[in-house]
């Protein structure tokens, strides 16, 4: 069993140490797979072990394959809905009309919030970070402030009061429905608590290294590649912002009786008002569909290879005896699946990818406890968007270098602190205010 555990976790350090080298998830992640099937004796291939029994190929190809069967649609209408409000410039309206509002001085408080309302009006967050990102350039020039800082807040606006708070149409606050019979709206109360909490006090660090940086006489560099194009024939911003309201009504409407399935219409209902209202300011509209099913395809697929590296880690005997540790910590069940589900995301790398293998094991349990669904969910929601964030992330990897083009030393620091550290803080406070019985 000791060999078994070094299997497992010497795997996911594995999977972060290529990742960093640059290595792509698609190699990076089976040959973390191989790694922890060796160490565990798993049989490698189906005809290598007993009818049924777990290997390695069977087992990391059901992992991939079953998140991309559950999931793609939801991918694909999200990314073109990312890349439509992109190519029309709604998405840089919306930004602009933020900073305006804010002004130059709080640069990183006016992206924080431009990627914010994105994010929470259903555009991908790959695709938030694309397209806020050349606005974040330009501000932080004219502020004169580090631009190792970006990455981070353009994380922390995406990926932690937003992406898995009530109402949230972004699929980690989605997948627990399937599993609990709640809703997008599952704990609400609790969740708006801890957004605030998370929401001033990440903000707080954030601009206090920043502060800090900039003190010990830290500046903008600028690049070559900061020329970026300015577009200035854009649409009315608050016309801009109706398909995002679109995606939200949608998704309430729906969400009782269609589950995880309405966020497909509302995504599809936000694509199609996008191109109503701003149809004259297309550049190509067509190309703008096709990037977006590009995208969905390589988000994915990079999502279904680390799930995959975590459907051979939950075949594992060392992967059972921690699943049971962690359900079996006294106090508080919350605690349990909020543990054990942050700890899986870390394994997985991905917070989508953490719940979908944590839940059905973790579902049934707790149910039968009497765990109250609504709670459950908003935890598990809220926990799984901490150790997702590790190095190896898909989301760390795209934002820190092929977005930002900025090395994990110097960007991952912060990005780390906002992205883990705040998310796990809001998640303790999350169980705390449900165990008080809010």
């Amino acid at each position: 069993m000791v060999l078994g555990f070094i299997g497992l976790f010497g795997g996911l350090a594995l999977l972060i140490y290529l990742t960093m080298r640059g290595m792509n998830l698609l190699i990076a992640a089976p040959l973390s797979a191989l790694f922890v099937t060796l160490l565990n004796g798993l049989p490698l291939f189906p005809q290598l072990a007993e009818e049924g029994a777990a290997n390695f190929l069977t087992n990391y190809m059901t992992g991939f394959s079953g998140f991309i069967a559950s999931w793609y649609l939801m991918f694909l209408t999200g990314a073109i809905f990312g890349k439509v409000m992109e190519d029309s410039g709604a998405a840089d309206s919306i930004s602009k009309w933020i900073v305006s509002k804010i002004g130059m001085k709080r640069a990183a408080l006016a992206i924080v919030i431009a990627c914010a309302v994105l994010t929470y009006g259903g555009v991908s967050l790959f695709v938030v970070a694309f397209s806020v990102y050349p606005m974040a350039v330009s501000l932080f020039k004219e502020a004169n402030l580090p631009r190792r800082f970006i990455p981070a807040a353009l994380a922390f606006g995406s990926t932690t009061f937003t992406m898995t708070s009530a109402g949230s149409p972004e699929i980690q606050n989605w997948i627990p429905i399937e599993f609990l019979g709640t809703n997008a709206y599952a704990g609400w109360e609790v969740s708006l608590i801890v957004a605030v909490f998370m929401m001033v006090f990440g903000y707080w660090w954030l601009t206090k290294a920043i502060r800090n940086a900039v003190n010990k006489g830290e500046k903008f560099i600028e690049r070559e590649s900061d020329h970026l194009e300015v577009r200035t024939n854009l649409p009315n911003p608050m016309l801009s912002m109706i398909p995002l309201l679109v995606v939200l009504v949608i998704s309430f409407i729906f969400h009782d009786s269609l589950k995880q399935s309405a966020l497909i219409i509302a995504l599809t209902g936000g694509i199609l008002s996008t191109y109503l209202i701003n149809r004259k300011y297309f550049s190509n509209v067509g190309k703008a569909i096709s990037d977006g099913t590009i995208g969905a395809i390589i988000a994915i697929a990079n999502t279904s290879a680390v799930v995959g590296f975590g459907g051979v880690v939950k075949a594992t005997p060392a992967f059972q005896e921690a699943v049971a540790f962690m359900t079996d910590i006294p106090g508080s069940p919350l605690i349990g699946g909020a543990l054990a589900v942050a700890v899986i995301a870390g394994l997985t790398g991905s917070a989508s990818g953490g719940q979908a293998i944590a839940l059905p094991l973790l579902a049934p349990h707790y149910l039968d406890l009497g765990v109250n669904p609504e709670a459950l969910h908003r935890v598990v929601s809220i926990s799984s968007g901490s150790l997702d964030s590790l190095p190896s992330g898909g989301y760390v990897v795209t934002t820190i270098r092929s977005i930002a083009g900025e090395t994990h030393k110097d960007a991952y620091p912060m990005f780390g602190a906002l992205t883990v550290i705040v998310p796990a803080i809001g998640t303790i406070l999350a169980v705390i205010l449900f165990s008080l019985g809010l």
